[in-house]
Protein backbone atom coordinates (compact mmCIF):
# COMPACT_ATOMS: atom_id res chain seq x y z
CA UNK A 1 0.00 0.00 0.00
CA UNK A 2 2.88 2.62 0.46
CA UNK A 3 3.70 2.17 -3.25
CA UNK A 4 -0.28 3.80 -3.47
CA UNK A 5 0.39 6.04 -1.14
CA UNK A 6 3.19 7.72 -2.39
CA UNK A 7 1.44 7.72 -6.20
CA UNK A 8 -1.71 9.35 -4.53
CA UNK A 9 0.18 12.24 -2.15
CA UNK A 10 1.90 13.18 -5.81
CA UNK A 11 -1.13 12.92 -7.55
CA UNK A 12 -2.59 15.90 -4.96
CA UNK A 13 0.09 18.05 -5.08
CA UNK A 14 1.02 17.90 -8.74
CA UNK A 15 -2.83 17.24 -10.26
CA UNK A 16 -4.77 19.30 -7.53
CA UNK A 17 -2.31 21.73 -6.52
CA UNK A 18 -3.24 20.96 -2.90
CA UNK A 19 -1.04 22.51 0.05
CA UNK A 20 2.27 20.85 1.73
CA UNK A 21 0.11 21.14 4.86
CA UNK A 22 -2.34 18.79 3.57
CA UNK A 23 -0.23 16.42 1.94
CA UNK A 24 1.49 15.95 5.30
CA UNK A 25 -1.81 15.77 6.96
CA UNK A 26 -3.12 12.81 4.39
CA UNK A 27 -0.08 10.99 4.24
CA UNK A 28 -0.08 10.51 7.81
CA UNK A 29 -3.24 9.46 7.98
CA UNK A 30 -3.09 6.89 4.98
CA UNK A 31 0.59 5.48 7.14
CA UNK A 32 -1.51 5.15 10.02
CA UNK A 33 -3.74 3.52 8.46
CA UNK A 34 -1.91 1.24 6.81
CA UNK A 35 0.52 0.58 9.96
CA UNK A 36 -2.42 -0.48 11.64
CA UNK A 37 -3.64 -2.70 8.38
CA UNK A 38 -0.37 -4.86 8.52
CA UNK A 39 -0.37 -4.91 12.26
CA UNK A 40 -4.26 -6.06 13.48
CA UNK A 41 -4.55 -8.51 10.24
CA UNK A 42 -1.01 -9.22 9.00
CA UNK A 43 -2.56 -7.70 5.51
CA UNK A 44 -0.61 -4.83 3.06
CA UNK A 45 -2.82 -4.92 -0.28
CA UNK A 46 -5.42 -2.21 -0.71
CA UNK A 47 -7.23 -4.83 -2.87
CA UNK A 48 -7.58 -6.95 0.65
CA UNK A 49 -9.14 -3.67 2.39
CA UNK A 50 -13.30 -4.58 3.24
CA UNK A 51 -15.18 -1.37 4.81
CA UNK A 52 -15.53 -3.52 8.22
CA UNK A 53 -11.69 -3.31 8.27
CA UNK A 54 -12.05 0.84 7.61
CA UNK A 55 -14.81 0.79 10.67
CA UNK A 56 -12.52 -1.00 12.81
CA UNK A 57 -9.71 1.22 12.27
CA UNK A 58 -11.94 4.20 13.41
CA UNK A 59 -13.27 2.13 16.40
CA UNK A 60 -9.78 1.79 17.48
CA UNK A 61 -9.30 5.76 17.03
CA UNK A 62 -12.27 6.00 18.55
CA UNK A 63 -10.72 3.91 22.02
CA UNK A 64 -7.32 5.75 21.51
CA UNK A 65 -9.49 9.10 22.44
CA UNK A 66 -9.64 10.97 19.12
CA UNK A 67 -12.08 13.45 18.87
CA UNK A 68 -14.96 13.58 15.98
CA UNK A 69 -13.93 16.39 14.38
CA UNK A 70 -10.22 14.72 13.87
CA UNK A 71 -12.00 11.29 13.08
CA UNK A 72 -13.77 13.16 10.31
CA UNK A 73 -10.99 14.62 8.39
CA UNK A 74 -9.31 11.25 8.83
CA UNK A 75 -11.89 9.80 7.30
CA UNK A 76 -12.35 12.06 4.59
CA UNK A 77 -8.68 11.30 4.15
CA UNK A 78 -9.47 7.73 3.39
CA UNK A 79 -12.61 8.40 1.42
CA UNK A 80 -10.67 10.37 -1.04
CA UNK A 81 -7.66 7.94 -1.00
CA UNK A 82 -9.77 4.99 -2.11
CA UNK A 83 -11.97 6.98 -4.54
CA UNK A 84 -8.66 7.20 -5.87
CA UNK A 85 -7.99 3.81 -6.58
CA UNK A 86 -11.33 3.23 -7.39
CA UNK A 87 -11.35 5.19 -10.30
CA UNK A 88 -8.01 4.18 -11.41
CA UNK A 89 -9.29 0.45 -10.73
CA UNK A 90 -6.72 -0.24 -8.89
CA UNK A 91 -9.67 -2.07 -6.47
CA UNK A 92 -13.07 -2.87 -7.34
CA UNK A 93 -14.81 -1.31 -5.05
CA UNK A 94 -14.29 1.16 -2.70
CA UNK A 95 -14.49 0.01 1.10
CA UNK A 96 -14.64 3.43 2.77
CA UNK A 97 -17.79 4.45 0.97
CA UNK A 98 -20.40 3.35 3.62
CA UNK A 99 -19.21 4.93 6.24
CA UNK A 100 -21.03 7.93 7.56
CA UNK A 101 -18.88 10.68 9.60
CA UNK A 102 -19.24 10.82 13.16
CA UNK A 103 -21.42 12.93 14.26
CA UNK A 104 -20.32 16.51 14.59
CA UNK A 105 -19.99 17.37 18.56
CA UNK A 106 -21.54 20.51 19.60
CA UNK A 107 -19.93 23.07 21.61
CA UNK A 108 -22.10 25.78 23.40
CA UNK A 109 -20.58 29.12 22.88
CA UNK A 110 -19.58 30.93 26.07
CA UNK A 111 -21.13 34.54 27.40
CA UNK A 112 -20.33 36.67 29.61
CA UNK A 113 -23.24 37.26 32.10
CA UNK A 114 -25.51 41.15 31.45
CA UNK A 115 -23.24 42.31 34.72
CA UNK A 116 -20.12 40.95 34.22
CA UNK A 117 -20.31 43.03 30.45
CA UNK A 118 -21.61 46.31 32.41
CA UNK A 119 -18.60 45.66 34.54
CA UNK A 120 -16.37 45.08 31.81
CA UNK A 121 -17.64 48.36 29.93
CA UNK A 122 -18.29 50.47 32.24
CA UNK A 123 -14.60 50.17 33.71
CA UNK A 124 -13.26 52.29 30.88
CA UNK A 125 -13.44 55.52 32.38
CA UNK A 126 -11.69 59.01 31.16
CA UNK A 127 -11.42 61.70 28.86
CA UNK A 128 -7.84 60.42 27.56
CA UNK A 129 -8.50 59.62 23.93
CA UNK A 130 -7.29 55.90 23.85
CA UNK A 131 -9.49 55.56 27.30
CA UNK A 132 -12.44 56.81 24.88
CA UNK A 133 -11.96 54.82 22.03
CA UNK A 134 -11.48 51.91 23.86
CA UNK A 135 -14.78 52.01 25.55
CA UNK A 136 -16.21 52.40 22.49
CA UNK A 137 -14.81 49.66 20.58
CA UNK A 138 -16.16 47.14 23.98
CA UNK A 139 -19.64 49.25 23.61
CA UNK A 140 -19.52 48.39 19.72
CA UNK A 141 -18.63 45.11 20.06
CA UNK A 142 -21.72 44.34 22.73
CA UNK A 143 -24.47 46.88 21.36
CA UNK A 144 -23.80 45.10 17.50
CA UNK A 145 -22.42 41.73 17.90
CA UNK A 146 -20.12 42.45 14.66
CA UNK A 147 -16.92 40.41 14.30
CA UNK A 148 -13.34 41.32 15.29
CA UNK A 149 -12.87 41.80 11.65
CA UNK A 150 -16.04 43.80 10.88
CA UNK A 151 -15.09 46.26 13.58
CA UNK A 152 -11.14 46.88 12.59
CA UNK A 153 -12.68 47.63 9.01
CA UNK A 154 -15.28 49.69 9.94
CA UNK A 155 -15.27 53.26 8.48
CA UNK A 156 -16.70 56.49 9.30
CA UNK A 157 -18.79 56.96 6.10
CA UNK A 158 -20.76 53.45 6.74
CA UNK A 159 -21.68 54.48 10.44
CA UNK A 160 -24.94 56.76 10.90
CA UNK A 161 -25.63 57.54 14.90
CA UNK A 162 -28.41 59.63 13.83
CA UNK A 163 -30.07 56.11 12.84
CA UNK A 164 -28.53 54.05 14.91
CA UNK A 165 -27.06 51.71 12.63
CA UNK A 166 -23.49 50.81 11.59
CA UNK A 167 -22.67 48.84 8.09
CA UNK A 168 -20.13 46.24 7.78
CA UNK A 169 -18.61 43.85 5.30
CA UNK A 170 -18.64 40.13 6.73
CA UNK A 171 -18.20 37.05 5.40
CA UNK A 172 -18.22 36.24 2.03
CA UNK A 173 -17.86 40.11 1.44
CA UNK A 174 -21.54 40.22 2.22
CA UNK A 175 -22.61 43.70 3.72
CA UNK A 176 -25.50 44.11 6.23
CA UNK A 177 -26.53 47.10 9.06
CA UNK A 178 -25.93 46.46 12.32
CA UNK A 179 -27.69 48.14 15.03
CA UNK A 180 -26.18 50.47 17.44
CA UNK A 181 -27.51 51.07 20.68
CA UNK A 182 -27.89 54.22 22.89
CA UNK A 183 -24.81 53.64 25.10
CA UNK A 184 -22.66 52.69 22.13
CA UNK A 185 -23.93 55.68 20.05
CA UNK A 186 -22.92 57.74 22.92
CA UNK A 187 -19.55 56.51 23.23
CA UNK A 188 -18.46 56.25 19.92
CA UNK A 189 -20.21 60.47 19.62
CA UNK A 190 -17.84 61.15 22.00
CA UNK A 191 -14.57 58.99 20.56
CA UNK A 192 -15.45 60.39 17.22
CA UNK A 193 -16.15 64.25 18.28
CA UNK A 194 -13.05 64.21 20.82
CA UNK A 195 -10.90 61.45 21.20
CA UNK A 196 -9.71 60.38 16.82
CA UNK A 197 -9.15 63.92 15.69
CA UNK A 198 -6.47 63.41 18.19
CA UNK A 199 -5.30 60.27 16.81
CA UNK A 200 -5.15 61.11 13.27
CA UNK A 201 -1.87 61.00 11.29
CA UNK A 202 -0.41 61.51 8.08
CA UNK A 203 -1.49 57.75 6.98
CA UNK A 204 -5.04 57.93 8.78
CA UNK A 205 -7.74 56.71 6.32
CA UNK A 206 -11.75 56.40 7.07
CA UNK A 207 -11.22 53.71 9.44
CA UNK A 208 -13.25 54.36 12.34
CA UNK A 209 -10.66 52.97 14.99
CA UNK A 210 -6.76 54.06 14.80
CA UNK A 211 -3.70 53.08 17.00
CA UNK A 212 -1.65 55.77 18.45
CA UNK A 213 0.13 55.82 15.28
CA UNK A 214 -3.25 57.04 13.50
CA UNK A 215 -3.48 53.74 11.50
CA UNK A 216 -6.49 51.14 11.18
CA UNK A 217 -6.08 49.37 14.33
CA UNK A 218 -5.15 45.69 13.68
CA UNK A 219 -7.45 42.62 14.88
CA UNK A 220 -4.10 41.70 16.97
CA UNK A 221 -4.16 45.01 18.86
CA UNK A 222 -7.95 44.91 19.29
CA UNK A 223 -7.82 41.32 21.10
CA UNK A 224 -4.81 42.70 23.00
CA UNK A 225 -6.94 45.75 23.85
CA UNK A 226 -10.38 43.96 25.39
CA UNK A 227 -7.96 41.41 27.16
CA UNK A 228 -6.05 44.11 28.86
CA UNK A 229 -9.24 45.69 29.62
CA UNK A 230 -10.71 42.80 30.77
CA UNK A 231 -7.60 42.19 33.15
CA UNK A 232 -8.11 45.93 34.64
CA UNK A 233 -11.38 45.27 36.28
CA UNK A 234 -10.69 41.83 37.36
CA UNK A 235 -11.77 39.57 34.78
CA UNK A 236 -10.00 36.74 33.51
CA UNK A 237 -7.66 37.71 30.17
CA UNK A 238 -7.81 34.23 29.15
CA UNK A 239 -11.46 33.96 28.77
CA UNK A 240 -12.08 37.20 27.59
CA UNK A 241 -12.11 38.15 23.80
CA UNK A 242 -13.85 40.13 21.28
CA UNK A 243 -15.91 36.58 20.15
CA UNK A 244 -17.05 36.19 23.52
CA UNK A 245 -18.40 39.70 23.52
CA UNK A 246 -20.47 39.23 20.06
CA UNK A 247 -21.92 35.69 22.04
CA UNK A 248 -22.54 37.36 24.91
CA UNK A 249 -24.76 40.14 22.55
CA UNK A 250 -26.54 36.92 20.70
CA UNK A 251 -27.49 34.73 24.23
CA UNK A 252 -28.54 37.94 26.32
CA UNK A 253 -31.39 39.18 23.18
CA UNK A 254 -32.27 35.61 23.08
CA UNK A 255 -32.91 35.46 27.19
CA UNK A 256 -34.81 38.32 26.64
CA UNK A 257 -36.97 37.25 24.34
CA UNK A 258 -35.52 37.70 20.84
CA UNK A 259 -36.54 36.39 18.21
CA UNK A 260 -34.02 34.03 16.07
CA UNK A 261 -34.47 34.80 12.88
CA UNK A 262 -33.64 38.65 13.75
CA UNK A 263 -30.56 37.96 16.09
CA UNK A 264 -29.74 35.57 12.54
CA UNK A 265 -29.76 39.02 10.47
CA UNK A 266 -27.79 41.06 13.36
CA UNK A 267 -25.09 38.16 13.28
CA UNK A 268 -24.87 37.31 9.62
CA UNK A 269 -25.27 34.17 9.72
CA UNK A 270 -26.15 32.71 6.04
CA UNK A 271 -27.82 29.67 7.56
CA UNK A 272 -30.25 29.97 10.69
CA UNK A 273 -28.53 26.58 11.43
CA UNK A 274 -25.55 28.37 12.80
CA UNK A 275 -27.77 30.68 14.81
CA UNK A 276 -29.54 28.12 16.85
CA UNK A 277 -26.65 27.39 18.81
CA UNK A 278 -27.88 30.26 21.15
CA UNK A 279 -31.16 27.83 21.81
CA UNK A 280 -28.92 25.50 23.56
CA UNK A 281 -27.32 28.10 25.64
CA UNK A 282 -30.27 28.88 26.55
CA UNK A 283 -31.80 25.73 27.40
CA UNK A 284 -28.54 25.00 29.47
CA UNK A 285 -29.41 28.22 31.35
CA UNK A 286 -32.59 26.49 32.44
CA UNK A 287 -31.48 23.77 32.86
CA UNK A 288 -29.00 25.07 35.40
CA UNK A 289 -31.53 27.13 37.18
CA UNK A 290 -33.69 24.20 38.03
CA UNK A 291 -31.17 21.90 39.45
CA UNK A 292 -30.14 24.46 41.65
CA UNK A 293 -34.04 25.35 42.85
CA UNK A 294 -36.19 22.58 42.38
CA UNK A 295 -36.46 20.14 45.21
CA UNK A 296 -36.33 17.24 42.99
CA UNK A 297 -33.92 18.31 40.57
Amino acid sequence: MQELIDGFILHLATERGLSTNYQLLVRRVLEAFASWFKMKHELTAAEAVTTEHVSGFFSQRKKDGIAASSARVELIALKIFFRWLRARKVIATDPADPILPPRQEKHLPDSLNEQDVRRLVESVKGSAPLDRRDRAILELFYASGVRLSELADARLENLSLEEGWIRVTGKGSKTRLSPVGGAAREAIAAYVEHARPELVGPKSQSHIFLSRNGTRLTTARIQQIVKERAALCGLDPARVHPHLLRHSFATHLLNNGADLRVIQEMLGHADISTTQIYTHVDQARLKEVHRRFHPRA
